[in-house]
């Protein structure tokens, strides 16, 4: 019996033992790293997401999909926006979930409550019919349905080039006009070429 009592008193040693090491251990004073505190929220984004593509919905259907290789949206700015920095590309989708309309830039902006974006640097559009158009820049606003722009622009259609400069259409780049063109360039000369001879 004393033998019993002996290895239970050293069986209760040892965990208490063990108890106070946990606990030494664990109250050990925990090191707490700090970042600097922000200046001005407004310029600082609260969402940073990279190698991005992902769909977005109005009025629960979807209606647009993004590919872009930095997307930060600055929700605390005057305006709140999402910048695209390093470029996006951009498809529109209709009702039946086909692509109605694409677009690529090197850089984009989009104003959230405005629903206004600005697209910067090689932009380039291609409507359901092929028809492509690029320009140094151009805006699209959501809420009027309309793409427009002060800056030159450039239409390859069918077998034509159109220049001009200002620009506006709808948003599936279906119905559009330029308000100062430039030119009608026949892009296949030896067609038209052969056209005379006859």
């Amino acid at each position: 019996m004393a033998k019993i009592n002996g290895n239970i008193k050293s069986v209760a040693t040892v965990f208490v033992m063990v108890a106070m090491l946990f606990c030494v251990v664990s109250c050990k004073k925990k090191v707490h790293e700090y970042t600097d505190s922000v200046e001005n929220r407004a310029l600082t984004p609260t969402l940073r997401a990279t190698d991005v593509m992902t769909t977005v919905s109005d009025s629960g259907i979807t209606r647009y999909r993004l590919t872009t290789p930095l997307w930060e949206i600055y929700e605390h700015a005057e305006e709140p926006y999402w910048a695209f920095s390093q470029g996006l590309h951009f498809d529109r989708f209709d009702p039946n979930f086909n692509v109605d309309a694409q677009i690529d830039c090197d850089r984009a902006t989009y104003w959230s409550v405005k629903k206004l974006w600005h697209l910067e640097g090689n932009v380039k559009c291609t409507n359901l019919e092929g028809e492509r158009f690029e320009t140094p820049e151009l805006y699209w606003d959501q809420n009027l349905e309309r793409i427009y722009s002060d800056s030159v622009i450039v239409i390859y259609k069918q077998d034509l080039k159109i220049t001009g400069k200002g620009f506006e259409s709808n948003q599936t780049l279906t119905n559009y006009r330029i308000l100062l063109p430039q030119g009608i360039i026949p892009i296949n000369t030896d067609e038209e070429e052969e056209t005379t001879e006859e």
